[in-house]
């Protein structure tokens, strides 16, 4: 069965329904009442029993003075004491209305069952006397029926017995003195069967300064007759008192008012029978019998908290246990169409607060909210937390009338109106927007926490118990869930700790951490830190010679390398596939000069580019994450002081705000940019490649290496066939045989239609694989005397990148290398021969010339040349400028130590000497930092003098 909204099955008050009820009307005036004033509602006895829930405890009362005043036992005193609005002044009409008989008890609605019950077929008249406390002042006398009285006696005497009463009390009267317990009795003997009521009997005895004389008698004359008329209450059978005395300090005002309290208490406590008026789970009916003309059709009501409880018992993680049991799904029917929860937090959470009076207090902030929902043509199936209209004017101020200043600004910026932040929330997310998400929930915080205050222990409300004031049948729990932490996230006056969450007037520290992020300056506070943090993503041991992380293009070196050099483009220059512009002029500003020089080395560089679309969310991390820092330091240094709780919660934001900019940093730095040339109408024009990196490699340095290998944006293991093919397309034409190998290096790293090899070691093995074969090219360590040195075409060769070593085209070593076999078969058949004429062969000479051995006619063969002895040490000293030393070492060991280190049986030893000279001195500093790194570096020596 569909479940209907409340206000299709319920139906409120006329007055309730108008918004002509007063709220005045809530609170009943017994005074009134008994001087033929007081509105209909609470005069007419009818009326009054038609609207009245007669709760149990009202049951058994009324059944008691029923009882009292027939003669058939009944207590005699019966002392009324609840919270503020707890019921009290209500309970004294009914009995009012009871006693006075104004009307047949068969019309008053719950009376025939009470006298039925007890055995009563006909409830006798009573007299009735009413003595409120507030009315009355000990310090002026009144008229009473025309009779002056000045004390609660002599006022109780006229309103028995008339003049006839008054005589048996004048003289106490007068004198201000407590009458005797046997004047009294006679009193009520003579009236009997009587009730008499006191209400607000504290307010009364608080007036009355001990030591003072009033004309209403004495602090202790008045307790004096307290005490005597509940004694003489037990001598009359027909005769009863009930009196109301305040449950909390506050509402007895004061010292002497509780000093009053606590002496009535006692005198009352000898004779009374206590009663509460109101259980929690009468509250309901009591509502709703003076709020609504009829809860409505009991089948829609069993519909709707079936649907409930289905929620509840469906979703066992996210309610309260109490929820999913049997009996809320009661509770629920009970309450139609106010929600439980509704109930428990103004009766449990509101009702502690000084101002608010229990029924009377929850009569009137629903009367304006039930009219307010009415009008505004509500859809919920109950009235819940989270429907409360808080956007209204008049429900707002009833609400936060009960609380402290300083609710107001919270309510509008954050929980309820067009311009609160829950209604923006709710405005930018349809899934939250559908439902109100957003809205409902800071509703229900609001109602479970604002009552609150910071010296109890345990503060706010429950997850649990917000999607229970929030969520309805046929709504997503998970929504109200996800907005919850939205909420957090953005409120400046919500706090939450653990699973609890509340509203307090005091901006949390969120408040504290935006006014200190919108003073970052981004130059000076944001980009160091985001330098910073991309810097950390970059672990050593990768490809790159360096990497520059938003580094000018002055400061960008246009060297060689150990490897290329990879450029972090700073957040300005983010990438975007539709319009790439920023990242791109960006990377061609350092593509193409350095500094205000051209760079030649170009194809050494590979650009990192931030996602143009994820770089602001990015700078707003950081932002959040130095705001946070900086309120972490000032707690920690004791410039700001915070509570444990508070210092806590930066501590936490801090550390979640850091882990939010390492993600980010992932996830903005994403797009590698590569540059390249393409022709393109006979002319080479510069091409960008650009590739999103992976986001589930390890890191982000193997996501880099990893998508560079996968398109060849560069090389680590290259085939001798591409080289072959690149020497053929750009070196060996138009007659060239022969390319510098080392130009082809220095070639391939700086044009960008050639390719990008890792390092020279790439190229080396490439070209030591490449001449091992005949398939292509061919490689000489040098060329003298047109003749190439260290020739190698189809076997193995050391290959050493300088200036003299060559690749020589395929067809030039083809015919080099059949000259050079015609040479050694020539060789090799002058050696036959001369071992058969023991004449010595033709000897070959290392550049392949054919030495003749043989002597010229006429002349005497030459002597045999004796080997000279070899030299087998070296020993070489060279001084480099410090400004170039890294260069000049890496040129040291590839042109001379590299060729010592190829030669088996050769141990190599190299010393390196420092000396230096300054006019001025070194001073401390530097000494002990040049002598920590010489330890380090484990120098054999290191002194200064």
């Amino acid at each position: 069965m569909t479940i209907k909204p409340w206000r299709e099955v319920a139906h409120p008050h006329k007055d309730v329904l108008e918004g002509t009820f007063k709220q005045s009307e809530f609170a009943a005036d017994i005074s009134q009442v008994h001087a033929g004033t007081a509105p209909e509602e609470y005069q007419d006895a009818e009326k009054f029993f038609a609207r009245t829930f007669i709760t149990e405890g009202m049951r058994l009362l009324l059944q008691s003075v029923a009882e009292r005043l027939s003669g058939r036992g009944g207590d005699p005193v019966i002392q009324l004491q609840t919270a503020f609005g707890g019921g009290k002044t209500h309970t004294l009409l009914a009995v009012y209305h009871l006693a006075s008989r104004q009307c047949p008890t068969e019309r008053l609605a719950g009376i025939p069952p009470i006298l039925d019950a007890a055995g009563i077929a006909s409830l006798p008249q009573a007299r009735v006397a009413v003595v409120d406390g507030i009315k009355f002042s000990p310090s002026l006398a009144r008229s009473h029926a025309g009779i002056t009285v000045n004390t609660l006696w002599g006022d109780l005497a006229v309103q028995l017995l008339g003049a006839e009463g008054y005589a048996l009390l004048a003289e106490a009267d007068q004198a201000g003195t407590s009458p005797g317990k046997e004047a009294l009795t006679t009193l009520l003997q003579r009236a009997a069967p009587c009730v008499v009521l006191l209400d607000e009997l504290v307010a009364y005895v608080r007036q009355l300064e001990p030591g003072k004389s009033y004309p209403g008698g004495t602090f202790d004359s008045n307790i004096t007759f307290i005490q005597a008329l509940t004694e003489a209450m037990k001598g009359v059978p027909n005769a009863i008192l009930l009196a109301s005395l305040p449950e909390s300090e506050t509402e007895a005002a004061g010292t002497q008012g509780q000093r009053a309290l606590t002496v009535l208490e006692k005198y009352f406590g000898r004779v009374e029978s206590v009663w509460k008026p109101v259980a929690a789970q009468e509250a309901f009916e009591i509502v709703r019998r003076r709020l609504f003309d009829s809860a409505g059709d009991p089948v829609q009501i069993q519909a709707t908290a079936r649907a409930f409880g289905e929620l509840y018992r469906q979703n066992p993680s996210k309610f309260t246990a109490e929820a999913q049991e049997a009996r809320y799904e009661e509770r629920i029917a009970q309450a139609y169409p106010i929600h439980p929860e509704v109930f428990d937090r103004l009766y449990e959470d509101w009702s502690t607060l000084d101002k608010f009076q229990r029924t009377r207090g929850v009569l009137q902030y629903l009367a304006i909210v039930i009219h307010r929902l009415w009008n505004s043509n509500d859809k919920d199936a109950l009235i819940m937390p989270g429907s409360l209209p808080l956007d209204d004017a008049v429900v707002r101020n009833k609400s936060i009338h009960y609380l402290p200043n300083g609710w107001e600004p919270v309510i509008e910026s954050e929980v309820d109106g067009p311009r609160s932040t829950a209604a923006d929330i709710d405005g930018h997310d349809t899934r939250f927007g559908s439902v109100q998400a957003a809205r409902r929930v800071a509703r229900t915080v609001f109602l479970g926490s604002a009552p609150s205050n910071a010296a109890q222990a345990v503060r706010g409300i429950r997850v649990e118990g917000i999607l229970l004031g929030a969520a309805q049948p046929g709504q997503a729990v998970g929504t109200y869930e996800d907005v919850i932490k939205r909420l957090r996230d953005r409120l400046h006056y919500l706090y939450g700790e653990k699973d609890s969450y509340w509203f307090d007037t005091r901006p949390n520290l969120r408040r504290e951490m935006e006014a200190r992020k919108a003073n970052l300056k981004e130059i000076e506070d944001v980009l160091p830190l985001l330098k910073e943090r991309v810097n950390r993503v970059f672990s050593k041991g990768n490809h790159f010679a360096a990497i520059h992380v938003f580094v000018p293009s002055a400061d960008i070196p246009d060297e060689l390398g150990s490897g290329p050099r990879l450029v972090v483009l700073p957040p300005s220059a983010g990438y975007r596939k539709q319009d790439e512009s920023l990242a791109r002029l960006a990377a061609t500003e350092v593509l193409e000069k350095r500094g205000d020089t051209p760079r030649l080395k170009r194809n050494r560089l590979i650009f990192l580019a931030p996602d143009g679309d994820a770089v602001q969310r990015l700078r707003d991390a950081a932002r959040t994450y130095l705001a946070w820092k900086s309120i972490v330091e000032d707690v920690h240094s004791r410039r700001m002081d915070l509570g444990t709780y508070q210092a806590d919660q930066a501590k936490r934001a801090m550390e979640g705000a850091d882990n939010d900019v390492k993600q980010l940093v992932r996830q903005t730095y994403c797009w590698l940019m590569v540059p390249t040339e393409e022709m393109s109408r006979g002319k080479l024009q510069l091409h960008w490649e650009a590739a999103a990196l992976s986001a589930s490699a390890p890191s982000l340095v193997e996501a880099i290496e990893s998508k560079l290998r996968e398109e060849e944006w560069l090389i680590s293991a290259w085939s001798p066939v591409h080289l072959n093919r690149m020497l053929n397309q750009w070196y060996f034409k138009e007659g060239v045989t022969e390319v510098s190998a080392l130009k082809v290096w220095q070639d391939s790293c700086q044009y960008l239609y050639l390719p990008r090899l890792l390092n020279a070691e790439v190229f080396v093995d490439t070209v030591a694989a490449g001449c091992a074969t005949r398939d292509g090219f061919a490689y000489a360590a040098a060329k003298d005397a047109g003749r190439w040195q260290g020739f190698a075409f189809g076997r193995s060769a050391l290959v050493t990148l300088d200036a003299d070593s060559l690749l020589i085209n395929q067809a030039s070593a083809l015919q080099h290398q059949q000259q050079l076999d015609a040479e050694q078969q020539a060789k090799a058949a002058a050696e036959a021969s001369l071992g058969e004429s023991s004449t010595p062969l033709p000897a070959v000479s290392t550049t392949g010339q054919v030495r003749s051995s043989l002597p010229a006619q006429g002349v005497s063969p030459p002597v045999p040349d004796v080997p000279a002895a070899l030299p087998q040490r070296f020993f070489g000293t060279v001084e480099v400028s410090p400004t170039t030393a890294t260069m000049d070492f890496s040129t040291i060991v590839n042109e001379v130590i590299q060729h010592f280190a190829a030669q088996t049986g050769t141990e190599v030893t190299i010393t390196v000497e420092i000396a230096t000279q300054s006019n001025d001195g070194f001073d401390t500093q530097f000494q002990r930092t040049v002598k920590e790194n010489c330890g380090v570096l484990k120098f054999r020596h290191a002194s200064f003098e």
